[in-house]
């Protein structure tokens, strides 16, 4: 047989070695959270967890435990036909359930008996989460971040992708999150990650990162959506040096009008989405925006969005939070086109 248990901070170390990364947790937990590329083998599946776990309960452990071992055997057996058939000798898996190892341990044991190179995360799934945003918090006070500043509908997102698109490090929050970051900016039919998947999302963007080269990040609030930036990113940023990107009104509309076309062609929508707005613009001021852009007018709803609720909100809090934002270097974009931005972005290395 050939297993062996390593602690946490070794399988961060070493996870990209591993030919396949096995979660034997259930379905919802591993939808809550798993680590980067792993694959879903559940030992016990939803309800069957839950049936395993009243029993211990209600009846004994024993019980209990002859029953979820004859479940858990047959699930490893599908898992085995299903998925490990086809594997060769040298294939070499890393597996983890949530502490106690008894879930990934009885498919370690089994798949070790065969004869493949096994590997468990003593302590499981949780240990891994304890021991990641440990070195998270430790790998962002290493980076040289550079924060892209800039009012809302200025391009920020768009050049960020085009730095990337120049071979620049770039932590793009919003995109990880699934969230526009601003009370309108929820992604019709897509749910944000859990929290702990966010701060996973992030950590394995941050451990590929070059500590020698800038890391550009765009500056958001400590919330994007219903998910926090974790403390340490979100007080590294904040202590870094700003670059702020300014764009003529008419062509942040044309951006916003763009990149939410989803509320251009759903109107009714987008008025419903401006009641969120309703305690700080006031009753009257929302129900003319609805009028206006039930009627059509939404460029100039959204020319007003911006002037009289979202620059004002941002400027405060830019200043408020952001000390190196007053000596931060003014960028022009001259268009909203990926050809525009690939230029900026030159410019922008070229500074860096």
């Amino acid at each position: 047989m050939s297993l062996q248990t390593i602690p946490a901070t070794e399988a961060l170390a070493r996870l990209d070695s591993f030919d396949t990364v096995i979660d034997a947790r259930s379905e919802d937990e591993y939808a809550e959270d798993h680590l980067p590329g792993a694959l879903n083998w559940p030992t016990l599946n939803n309800e069957e967890r839950i049936t395993i776990g009243t029993m211990y309960k209600q009846v004994n452990a024993f019980e209990a435990k002859k029953r979820g071992a004859a479940i858990a055997a047959r699930n490893i057996a599908r898992h085995i036909d299903t998925h490990v058939i086809d594997k060769p000798k040298n294939w070499a898996p890393l597996t983890y359930c949530w502490r106690g190892g008894k879930r990934s341990g009885s498919l370690s044991l089994v798949l070790g008996q065969i004869g493949f190179h096994v590997t468990l995360i003593e302590g499981g799934y949780k240990a891994f989460r304890s021991a990641m945003r440990e070195d998270l918090e430790q790998r962002v006070d290493q980076l040289q971040w550079r924060v892209v500043c800039g009012t809302t509908g200025s391009g920020k997102t768009r050049l960020l992708q085009a730095l990337q698109a120049e071979g620049a490090q770039v932590l793009d929050l919003e995109a990880l999150a699934c969230h526009r970051s601003s009370v309108l900016g929820a992604l019709p039919g897509i749910a944000q990650p859990s929290q702990k998947h966010f701060d996973m999302r992030i950590w394995d963007v941050v451990r590929h990162f070059d500590p020698t080269k800038p890391v550009f990040v765009e500056s958001e609030s400590k919330k994007v959506g219903n998910v926090a930036v974790p403390e340490g990113l979100i007080l590294a940023m904040r202590r870094s040096p700003c670059i702020s990107l300014q764009l003529p009104d008419p062509l942040r509309v044309t951006l916003l009008l763009e990149d939410y076309d989803y509320f251009v062609q759903n109107t009714e929508r987008f008025s419903e989405r401006l009641e969120a707005l309703t305690q700080a613009r006031g009753k009257t001021v929302i129900q003319q925006w609805q009028t206006d852009v039930r009627e059509g007018r939404i460029g100039q709803v959204v020319l007003a969005l911006l002037t009289e609720h979202y620059d004002p909100v941002y400027l405060q809090s830019m200043q408020r939070n952001f000390p190196q934002f007053a000596a931060a270097d003014t960028l022009h974009a001259q268009g909203i086109d990926a050809t525009a931005m690939r230029m900026l972005a030159r410019t922008v290395l070229g500074q860096a």
